[in-house]
């Protein structure tokens, strides 16, 4: 795909394509109309179809600019929908640049992972040390997933704090009322605390970004001037930005 496309795709992070998703972004909805028509009919000469199904149309607004109100974002003949937020890989993304949603989407993960582990967690015969070894491994990598992009607040990394510390007081056998300090508790199961392991997965990625080359696409980022757009990621989705971004670092 990447080679049967090459001539069409556009500079880094304007226009993304990994695997079967394609990513088409710009700052007006009739230029987004006019690259998805470019992409159907190269992708169509070469045997391909883009999914009428699945593709959805996003609009970040950042400020109170009035846009292109009146204009829809077509394939061919069809509208194509407008959504407020969509799960790409995994995370969830707001029109309006937010992690809430995606937050809250982490914290249920985690506590599917919880019940589906439930059985070892709850059981009083396991040591606390290798239940605090089990949910490292299996609980809270699922709630951290993505984690590395947020520019969380104070209100969500407690709700995080918050819901790990419900798992742990489970897991451990005890309840608030038996007034024991959570860091006492951490110390036992041997589990650092979520804000620090959160600022953890953020400078890790950092490192990783800061070792590529400086011609990677990531590294050629750090070079250009978004004066009026931030291009977002979606499985079969279109994105139109309008003015005034906020950085999503």
């Amino acid at each position: 795909m990447e080679a049967l496309t090459h001539h069409i795709q556009g500079e880094v992070p304007w226009c993304m394509l990994l695997a079967d998703d394609i990513v088409l972004t710009n700052e007006m909805r009739g230029c987004v109309n006019k690259r998805l028509e470019v992409w159907r009919q190269t992708l169509e000469s070469k045997g391909f179809k883009l999914s009428r199904t699945k593709i959805e149309y996003l609009e970040c607004k950042f400020s109170d600019a009035s846009g292109e109100a009146d204009m829809d974002v077509r394939l061919d003949s069809q509208v194509i929908p407008k959504r407020g937020s969509f799960k790409y890989l995994g995370s969830i993304i707001q029109w309006d640049g937010e992690i809430d949603e995606d937050v809250t989407h982490r914290i249920g993960v985690g506590w599917m992972k919880w019940r589906l582990a439930s059985g070892v967690m709850c059981d009083k015969k396991v040591p606390p040390k290798l239940k605090g070894k089990f949910y490292r491994a299996v609980v809270r990598p699922p709630k951290l997933y993505g984690a590395e992009c947020w520019a969380a607040e104070k209100s969500q990394t407690q709700k995080m704090k918050v819901v790990e510390m419900r798992m742990l007081r489970w897991m451990y056998g005890h309840t608030r009322l038996d007034k024991i300090r959570k860091d006492d508790i951490q110390e036992k199961v041997g589990v650092a605390p979520m804000d620090d392991k959160m600022r953890e997965v953020r400078l890790r990625c950092f490192g990783h970004v800061r070792r590529r080359s400086i011609y990677a696409p990531v590294r050629r980022c750090e070079q250009l001037t978004l004066a009026s757009s931030l291009p977002l990621r979606g499985r079969g989705k279109v994105c139109v930005h309008s003015t005034l971004p906020r950085p999503h670092l």
